[in-house]
């Protein structure tokens, strides 16, 4: 099918494993993959940089290493700890998980991961937006925050606006050489963010790691596809991810109920 023809200059899905796999050996902001590794501007940013069915290769990818390595992990530590998932079976969180989450939280944990200047500004006020949830007011503060993203195309270089968006050189320097912390504080935080989604009858700290083993590996990918592809990407591969797992509930509620019940 012409739709699913490999583009000239994409690597294949076994050279993005490898890649993927170096990078966390040392993750440095490098360039980007294959026929998108050109640009550092804010529409190769929010460009997906692959075709839609690549995302979609990652994301069946994180589902079968999530299902049968880390998903029985965290569903041991789930029962050993008394914790249940918060999930309404009733009200499937469709709008939460496919444009809510992959845009707010894209943003709150790996924008910066290319443009390391703006956690002093820029993440705090998307901790905000994602503290308050899906709201009007929430969604409004996302849409000032996404202008103030696009700030630096209204200015020319070196205008005193764009200060908040680059770095100095001895700033550059400095975020090379801690770049690796930052990489995997932002896959950390965002498995810790996810611990909400539980209510414990008991608390075990040596166990709360191992019910977000599974955000942890897909935060790492997202991570790593935000640097390589853009955060665009990123977006829509989170919602891929998201969308899997709504998506078979969705049809075991309407063919099977009873399996869901159980």
């Amino acid at each position: 099918m012409p739709g699913f023809r490999r583009p000239l200059g994409l690597p294949s899905m076994g050279q993005e494993i490898v890649d993927f796999l170096w990078f966390l050996r040392h993750p440095r902001p490098g360039p980007r993959l294959g026929a998108h590794a050109v640009g550092g501007s804010l529409r190769a940013d929010f460009s997906v940089g692959a075709p839609w069915w690549r995302l979609l290769h990652w994301a069946l990818l994180l589902w079968l290493v999530n299902l049968f390595v880390f998903a029985p992990l965290a569903l041991s530590a789930a029962q050993a700890a008394g914790a249940q998932h918060r999930l309404d079976l009733l009200n499937l969180p469709w709008l939460t998980a496919l444009v809510w989450a992959p845009v707010i939280e894209e943003l709150t944990f790996r924008y910066v991961l290319r443009r390391p200047a703006m956690i002093i500004w820029f993440v705090p006020l998307m901790v905000v937006i994602l503290a308050q949830g899906p709201r009007v007011t929430s969604g409004v503060m996302a849409v000032l925050a996404l202008l103030l993203v696009a700030a630096p195309v209204w200015y020319e270089r070196g205008h005193r606006w764009q200060r908040g968006w680059t770095l100095s050189w001895p700033q550059r320097r400095l975020a090379h050489r801690l770049y690796p912390w930052l990489f995997h504080c932002s896959a950390v935080t965002f498995a810790a963010v996810h611990l909400y989604n539980f209510r414990f009858d008991r608390m075990s700290l040596f166990l709360l790691p191992l019910l977000v083993l599974p955000q942890w590996v897909t935060g790492m990918v997202l991570g790593w596809i935000r640097i390589r592809r853009g955060i665009g990407a990123s977006m829509m591969l989170h919602a891929f991810f998201n969308g899997g797992p709504l998506l078979l509930l969705a049809l075991i509620l309407h063919f099977a109920p009873e399996l869901a019940v159980g």
